[in-house]
């Protein structure tokens, strides 16, 4: 990523909450580990009923394919 790509990523982020990142901090790995698993799963439930009334012709296989095709950051090139 170039700076400018950064720069935009960042500047559409809200501000950070220290306490709650201390609170995290203070956590052990597994305990902190929850709330980020469960932040995925919201995302990932979130864009399944969204996509369910966009594409509804895709069966669950090709709707979870394309969910994860959109959450993935590594872009593989078209043949």
């Amino acid at each position: 990523m170039d700076d400018k790509t950064i720069k935009e990523l960042v500047d559409g982020l809200g501000p950070i909450d220290w306490v709650q990142m201390r609170l995290l901090a203070s956590l052990p790995f597994e305990r902190r580990l929850v709330p980020a698993m469960e932040a995925q799963a919201f995302i990932r439930a979130a864009l399944r009923g969204a996509w369910q009334e966009k594409f509804p012709d895709l069966t669950p296989s090709e709707l979870n394919m394309k969910i994860l095709a959109y959450l993935t950051p590594i872009r593989l090139p078209k043949p």
